[in-house]
């Protein structure tokens, strides 16, 4: 499934349709070079679950915990992680919880450590804006997919 994305108000919005979606939790992995919207698309998700303020990369960081309407979203950056390991070491794994939404930029840097996403998001130049590509890899995600769709499931 895509998108094409003519500005930053249409990332943002993307990013709230998808999050109207994600409902109560999943893993979203996001892919795109620098620049590409990733944390844009992060506020669109965000603001979906009542979030108005500002959203920063946690490059410095790696995560930034968001309390929402119920839930708790962690947006992870690790474009600046030096070895998978580090991760081990922050406790990633218990974020990763049933009921949380965890958006990852540069999730490669976490390989072998991360688990499975259950949406790849990938941002990328086209034209003169951007695609974004949703890709399902379990269950939760093909079930998303399907609500962004409007598909039978």
């Amino acid at each position: 499934m895509h998108w094409d994305l003519t500005d930053e108000a249409a990332t943002v919005a993307a990013g709230q349709k998808f999050g109207t979606a994600v409902g109560d939790g999943a893993i979203v992995y996001l892919d795109g070079q620098l620049g590409a919207g990733k944390t844009t698309f992060c506020r669109g998700v965000l603001s979906a679950f009542g979030y108005s303020g500002a959203v920063k990369s946690p490059t410095y960081t790696l995560v930034e915990p968001y309390e929402l309407k119920g839930i708790t979203a962690y947006h992870f950056d690790l474009y600046r992680l030096g070895d998978p390991e580090e991760l081990e070491y922050m406790g990633i794994r218990d974020y990763f919880t049933e009921n949380a939404i965890c958006l990852i930029e540069w999730p490669e840097r976490g390989a072998g450590v991360l688990p499975l996403a259950d949406i790849q998001v990938s941002i990328v130049q086209h034209g003169s804006g951007r695609r974004l590509t949703l890709v399902a890899n379990t269950a939760r995600g093909r079930q998303i997919v399907c609500d962004l769709s409007g598909r039978q499931h």
